[in-house]
């Protein structure tokens, strides 16, 4: 199984903790750490845009990317919210193992 992390900007901590915590409830990611505050400077709509934001990375297997953007999506205010998936490349395997059993569905 390969991993991925999933990296999601939000607007505010509560936005962020909802999205985190279906995210983990549902397996679709084993864990998310909520950062924030961060700034985000962006061009939308033919402006210049500065906010305060919130982001999250979920920390899922490969195969479950796809449903879990559509989750976090489905979940998320934005219009066209930031949610973009990067491979790990290699990790602590404890650590990816954990991921890797954290996505089998509770027995």
């Amino acid at each position: 199984m390969g991993f991925c992390s999933v990296y999601i900007t939000t607007p505010d901590p509560d936005t962020a903790r909802a999205i985190a915590r279906a995210l983990v409830e549902e397996r679709l990611a084993a864990c998310a750490n909520i950062l924030g505050p961060i700034s985000s400077i962006y061009r939308w709509e033919g402006k210049v845009h500065e906010e305060g934001e919130v982001a999250l990375i979920a920390k899922t297997g490969a195969d479950r990317v796809e449903a879990l953007i559509a989750r976090a999506k489905a979940l998320h205010p934005y219009q066209v919210p930031c949610i973009v998936a990067w491979p790990i490349a290699a990790g602590y395997q404890p650590y990816l193992d954990w991921i890797s059993a954290e996505m089998k569905p509770a027995s």
